[in-house]
């Protein structure tokens, strides 16, 4: 355990976490105008939104994420509580309530003057980091326009590595293999998942003159995937053969977009012969909706039709050890900010990633202002 962890928990100069996320509708209600926010600016005609809204139609209406959530919210409490550490925890998002704005604004008002950010998102890229610190800067922007006295913002650093969030997704894989039949589970394949985004994001997320060429997005997940694949065959004496692959493809066809999709992969794994696929679903924080259609509807209703046995392996969600992880990196980034000598916690190839995004880290096409990082207009 690193030295900053053994000592009495003390996340100073930090007074508060917040809990960042992406919001989901609550009800048929919702759909649509969750749907306005998520592509405002792109001029897309509701008549269009009610037809992508049908996912959430299927299950009411309503998106699994905002409970995971207040289940996450619930288990960070509780795991700072258990353990002495007296940080407050808030919740805000980025396209629905409760609004990231309305929560800052409950924050300053409650006094909190240096916040901690964890977004649901383990991963470098633009959607899953930069664009957060976009909203971020965003919402400091409108809470000064108000009168109000923004407070300072660090974001934690990219926890795909870290023990406490691999260690509940190899559990997972462990679970859904041994619920495959015997004839088939020594001889089934693993297909880690995540969200695909633009080869062109992929390729530049993580660029920056000090920090490479890019392509961090695929190296951090092929790096938890060979992690998960090789704990599963130290602990079952099967080596299961692997790929990365990805889903909920969103983009204008003719813009290219990370692949293999999942179904497509598992129609060529059929046909090559494999006996059943366990999908792990690493790219994803909880079993919010592009898990539960893309992954427990589409992908299984694509198993089914081809007579693949699927399982569908558990993201972490609100697992006591993921809880525990982001404590631990509060306190290691609490040292580091306070000059303490801390060893930061990660397994894997790469490293501990940074602490503080540098200049032209996972850059947009048109450039914003963003909060929590080397190029932050709010110091």
């Amino acid at each position: 355990m690193p030295e900053a962890h053994a000592a009495s928990p003390d996340a100073r100069p930090y007074d508060a976490l917040l809990l960042l996320s992406f919001g989901g509708p609550e009800g048929p209600d919702d759909v649509v105008p969750f749907l306005e926010n998520v592509t405002r600016g792109r001029g897309i005609p509701k008549e269009r939104l009610k037809e992508v809204g049908q996912h959430y139609f299927l299950f009411g209406g309503v998106s699994p994420i905002n409970d995971q959530n207040r289940a996450l919210l619930d288990a960070l409490r509780k795991d700072f509580a258990d353990h002495g550490l007296d940080l407050p925890v808030y919740w805000g998002n980025r396209n629905w309530a409760p609004y990231l704005t309305d929560t800052l604004r409950e924050m300053v008002t409650d006094g909190r003057r240096r916040v901690l950010v964890l977004a649901t998102s383990a991963y470098a890229s633009y959607s899953g980091c930069r664009q957060y610190r976009e909203n971020l800067a965003e919402s400091l922007a409108a809470l000064e326009a108000e009168g109000l006295e923004p407070p300072k913002i660090d974001k934690l650093r990219h926890y795909f590595n870290h023990p406490g969030f691999v260690r509940s997704m190899i559990d997972g894989v462990l679970k859904s293999l041994a619920d495959l039949p015997d004839d088939v589970r020594a001889g089934a394949h693993l297909a880690f998942t995540t969200h695909s985004i633009p080869t062109a994001a992929a390729d530049t997320s993580g660029r920056t003159e000090e920090h490479g060429d890019g392509g961090a997005y695929v190296k951090q997940h092929l790096d938890v995937a060979r992690l998960i694949a090789d704990a599963v065959r130290e602990e079952t004496g099967v080596a299961h053969p692997w790929q990365l692959v990805y889903q909920s493809r969103s983009g204008a066809p003719h813009i290219p977009w990370l692949e293999p999709d999942i179904c497509d992969h598992l129609e060529e794994r059929h046909a090559a012969g494999v006996p059943a696929v366990v999908m792990v679903p690493i790219g994803f924080v909880s079993d919010h909706m592009e898990v539960l259609y893309d992954l427990d509807t589409e992908a299984e209703a694509k198993a089914a039709e081809l007579g693949l046995p699927v399982r569908r392996s558990a993201t972490v969600g609100a697992d006591p050890r993921f809880a525990a992880a982001v404590r631990e990196l509060v306190l290691e980034r609490a040292a580091t900010e306070s000059g303490r000598n801390v060893t930061p916690c990660a397994l894997g190839a790469l490293g501990a990633s940074h602490d503080l995004c540098p200049v032209g880290c996972c850059p947009a096409r048109a450039s914003k202002p963003a909060a929590a990082g080397a190029d932050s207009p709010y110091v």
